[in-house]
Formats: C-alpha cells, structure tokens, sequence
C-alpha cells in the first residue's frame, strides 16, 4: 500500500512545482509555455481527485477495522504501540490527501486566472494598436 502514497506524494510534489513556475514573478517567457504544459496535463492529472477518494476510503476502512481494546490489560504495550503508530499515518496520509486535492484546485484556479490574464492583455495590446 505505500506505493499509492508515493505516486500521490510525487503528484502533489508536481503540482506544488507547476504551481511555484506559474506564479513567480519575472518568468513571462517561461510562464506561456508553462500555461501550456499545465493546461495539458490538468485532465491527466485530474486522475488524483478519485485516487485520493480511494485512499480516503482505504484509511476510514482502516479505522473501522482496528483492533479495539476495552479493557485495561486488553492490549500489550505492542499492540498499543502499533495502533498509535497506525493513527499517526493514517493522519499524515489524510494531510498529504488534503494537500493534493488542495493544490489542484489552486492550479487549475491560477492557470485559469493566467490565461484569462494573457487574453485581456492581448485584447488592451490591440486597443492600444488601434488608438495610435
């Protein structure tokens, strides 16, 4: 199973890097190829919404399937031990799922905001040609 967190990892990992090229300031050159690159690899990559339900699901499976101890001397230390460490990935696995659904949102919002950008600075670009 750590295999799906690692592609869901290099995925947010993508993201994360697409976002930062789009956003700093002072690579115009770069950023109208990078809207490009982005704008064609957002439907791909709009695989991650229903693995990262999957996962969600795969941990909520987790949580209801554990071991439960009621009594005191129900559980052995080890077993304690396990299922903390079981909770401790089970919320670093949600936060990881919460960061790749949260920053394909912001770039398929910020390639939008940038290529609307791009088209009304064509369209003042041409008033402008107009006027002189």
């Amino acid at each position: 199973m750590a295999l799906e967190w690692v592609v869901l990892g290099y995925a947010a990992g993508a993201e994360a890097v697409m976002l930062l090229l789009l956003t700093l300031p002072g690579l115009d050159g770069l950023r109208r190829g990078m809207v490009s690159v982005v704008r064609s690899a957002l439907k791909p990559m709009m695989s991650v919404v229903p693995f990262c339900l999957f996962l969600l699901m795969d941990i909520y499976w987790k949580y209801e399937t554990r071991p439960t101890c009621d009594d005191e001397h129900a559980c052995t230390p080890s077993e304690h031990l396990r299922h903390q460490k079981s909770v401790m990935k089970s919320q670093r696995n949600a936060l990881l799922i919460a960061a790749a659904l949260l920053l394909y949102w912001i770039l398929f919002s910020v390639t939008q905001l940038v290529v609307r950008l791009d088209q009304m600075q064509q369209r003042v670009d041409k008033l402008k040609k107009r006027d002189d």
